[in-house]
């Protein structure tokens, strides 16, 4: 049986996070960064005769398999769009394209061997435990020269309260990634910090934050609301644009932090 866990994806979240997901400043900028690296590694297995098979692992509502398929979907023999929720992968239907699968799936239990080219992993793994079960489990559902891309917030410097209230075990450095890519007898490819440019701003707007202990959880879920509503029109778009100055600079010149960061492991081939 698949277990959602409600504490770290409410249900009733959802159906606002699809639509901020179009048009919140920080969702175009890391979709528009992560797009270069799918392009890219989509020609590299194409130029080996492989137009690949790509699932996005917690994916939510669907928002990056949207995007996805919008940009670069003829690129791609499949995008498909799995999750532990119900809820989300209901809301999902109307919002990416037909011809995509939906997957009730359990991240600490998948059950797919050497079945994808590509997988998505997008600020999911700070939410678990054990980071290196689900690592070791997607690389079995990779084939051999099969791909794994992970994003997730970045730098324990940039912890606030937001963290606790969003039940973030970790935020990774680029070292990180070594340690998951051998407990999962992966290739680490590449690491790249980004949200560079406005990693300041995001410091100053949350250091301030209250303390999640001191909240109740309606508490934390109304705090969580506010700030995650799309800024106003004139102030969402210059953040926007800002974001996507780092596309692609921040791919061709590795900046030196970021509130987030961007990892590659490969399947060695067989």
């Amino acid at each position: 049986m698949v277990s959602h866990r409600d504490v770290d994806y409410n249900p009733s979240g959802f159906a606002s996070m699809r639509a901020m997901q179009a048009t919140h400043f920080w969702y175009r900028g890391r979709h528009r960064f992560i797009l270069r690296f799918a392009r890219q590694l989509a020609r590299e297995l194409g130029e080996h005769g492989r137009r690949p098979h790509a699932v996005d692992l917690g994916g939510g509502c669907g928002g990056w398999v949207s995007y996805l398929s919008a940009h670069a979907g003829d690129a791609f023999a499949e995008v498909a769009l799995a999750d532990s929720s119900p809820t989300a992968l209901m809301l999902a239907a109307d919002a990416i394209p037909t011809t995509s699968p939906r997957y009730h799936i359990d991240l600490l239990n998948l059950q797919w061997s050497e079945r994808w080219d590509i997988a998505f992993l997008l600020d999911v793994l700070e939410h678990i435990d054990d980071d290196e079960t689900v690592v070791r489990h997607i690389a079995s559902a990779l084939r051999p020269g099969g791909v794994l891309v992970i994003a997730t917030p970045a730098l324990e410097a940039f912890r606030s309260e937001v963290d606790n209230m969003t039940h973030h075990v970790r935020r990774y450095a680029r070292a990180d990634f070594a340690r998951l890519a051998r407990a999962a007898s992966l290739d680490l490819v590449l690491t790249r910090y980004f949200m560079f440019f406005l990693s300041p701003l995001m410091w100053l707007a949350r250091r301030n934050a209250p303390t999640a202990a001191s909240m109740t959880p309606a508490d934390v879920r109304r705090y969580l609301d506010r700030s995650d509503r799309v800024p106003a029109a004139p102030i969402n778009e210059t953040l926007a644009a800002i974001f996507a100055a780092e596309t692609p600079l921040g791919a061709l010149v590795p900046f030196p932090w970021g509130t987030s960061v961007l990892a590659i492991l490969r399947r060695p081939q067989a």
